[in-house]
This record gives structure tokens, sequence and C-alpha cells, in this order.
């Protein structure tokens, strides 16, 4: 697990937009796995811009979603469907037919979780995967308890994960307490993972997934065994690591290296 500790979130967005760039440019044809909420949003943004500067584009790209609100159709306005449409899809130039985010208002769920498992499968598996963090260390809808092999299901949200994210939804309107989720190791199948979390209320959560114990208690500790994930968190966030300048030094060792490697490749 390779961390990168960054000043601030703006830092953070461009670390990790930086990745996606790179994939995009080395294969056009990518398989991205997306993720919605605060996190991701200004990752999106800096992704956007370069697309309409022509610096690569999504014309060949095929997207999975992590997960969707059980209870939402498509075309409801808090589903994560549309968080997309109208946060990232509509302002590149992406084959909508390309993107998929699970449906969370299928009449057979079990089914159409099995489906989805099919259609990453058929796309030839997730390149590179984007995820969050939620405070109780959930990655996806994978909530704690989860099992770390588990496949896209139905998963029962939190009292924590519904209070967090009550914020987006009104207080007389229907709030979600199922989802539709990739599973953990669904994720763990994608070739690299960028994992973003910024702010002091996921350094506890941060903390546990790098340091802690692999455990169904803190899902993203799983991230442990794979063997190709980035975590990228901004100084708030890493506040509760043991040794923040220890992930600071590999960092800039890394960058050296890269460096060197760049300029012998340009002599």
């Amino acid at each position: 697990m390779k961390v990168v500790i960054l000043d601030d979130a703006a830092a953070v967005a461009r670390y990790g937009a930086d990745i996606y760039r790179e994939q995009l440019r080395k294969k056009p044809d990518s398989v991205l796995g997306l993720a919605t909420g605060s996190t991701p949003l200004s990752l999106y943004r800096e992704l956007i811009d370069g697309n309409r500067r022509g610096e690569y584009s999504f014309a060949g790209v095929t997207s999975f979603n992590l997960d969707e609100y059980m209870g939402l159709s498509a075309d409801h306005p808090q589903s994560y469907r549309q968080f997309m449409n109208r946060e990232f899809f509509t302002h590149i130039d992406i084959d909508p037919a390309n993107t998929h985010v699970p449906p969370g208002d299928a009449v057979d769920p079990i089914q159409a979780c099995r489906d989805y498992e099919s259609a990453i499968a058929a796309a030839g598996g997730i390149d590179i995967q984007l995820l969050g963090i939620g405070r109780n260390g959930h990655i996806g809808f994978n909530e704690p308890t989860s099992c770390l092999n588990s496949r896209t299901r139905v998963k029962t949200l939190t009292r924590e994960t519904i209070a967090d994210n009550a914020r987006f939804f009104r207080a007389d309107e229907f709030q979600p307490q199922l989802s539709v989720t990739m599973g953990i190791g669904t994720i763990m199948e994608a070739r690299l993972i960028v994992l973003l979390a910024t702010g002091q209320s996921k350094a506890a959560a941060v903390q546990a997934m790098v340091e802690g114990p692999v455990s169904s208690w803190c899902p993203a500790s799983a991230l442990q065994f794979h063997s190709s994930t980035v975590v990228i968190v901004d100084e708030a966030a890493a506040s509760e690591l043991s040794d923040p300048a220890f992930f600071k030094h590999i960092e800039e060792q890394n960058q050296a290296l890269l460096g060197r490697l760049r300029a012998a490749g340009s002599a």
C-alpha cells in the first residue's frame, strides 16, 4: 500500500487525477471504476478540464460505479446515477451507453447483482478503481462486518452511514437504508486502486486502514492485501498515522526515482 500525504484537498484531487490522466493516455479504452460522494468531486473537475483541453478522451472508456441506493430509480435526483450524470458524465465525451451504475430499482436485485458482476468481467475487468472511505472504514457500501471476499450484492446501511448521508435528503424525503454495492472481493480485483481521503473526520478510518489489523470491522483494511493500492490523503486525514514523516520520505524518494527515470528516457 502506497500512502501519499499532501498539503490539502486540492493537492489530493490533482494527484489522483494525474493517475487517471496517465491511465487514459496509456490505454484510451480503459475500464474505469468510479465513486460518488463529495471527496471525488474535485478529481472529476480536474478530469473534465483536461478532457475539454483535448489532453485525452473518454470516447473509448467503459465505466462502472461502486454503488447505488436501493429503492431509487436511475432518474431519481438523489440517485448516484443522476449524481454521476450531473457531476461528470455530461461534461466529458464518454458514450453514455458505456457508463454503468448498479440498478437501485431492479425487480430482481439478486440477479441484477450477478449481471453487474458479469458485465465487469465481460469488459475485461476494472483497470483502475476510485474509492473514498467512510468514517467507519467502509469502501463502497461495504459496511463493517462485510465479508472480505464479497461480490456485488444488497447491503444494509449502518445508522452512522445513514446519518452521514442525511444531509443530502430533505427531512420529508425518503432516504434509503439499503444499497447495491460492489463487494470487497470485486473491488480487490481491480488492477489499480486509488483511495482518496481528506479531513480530520477521516483520520481514524485512515489509521485503521493503513496500520490496523485486517478486519471486517474496518473493510478498507482489506486493501493491505492488494498489490497496487495508492492511498492519497491530506495532512488532516493523515493526522492519526503513527509516523506520517515515514510515508512522506518514501514518496520523496519515489518522486526522485521517477525524475531520474524520466531524465534517462529523454536522454
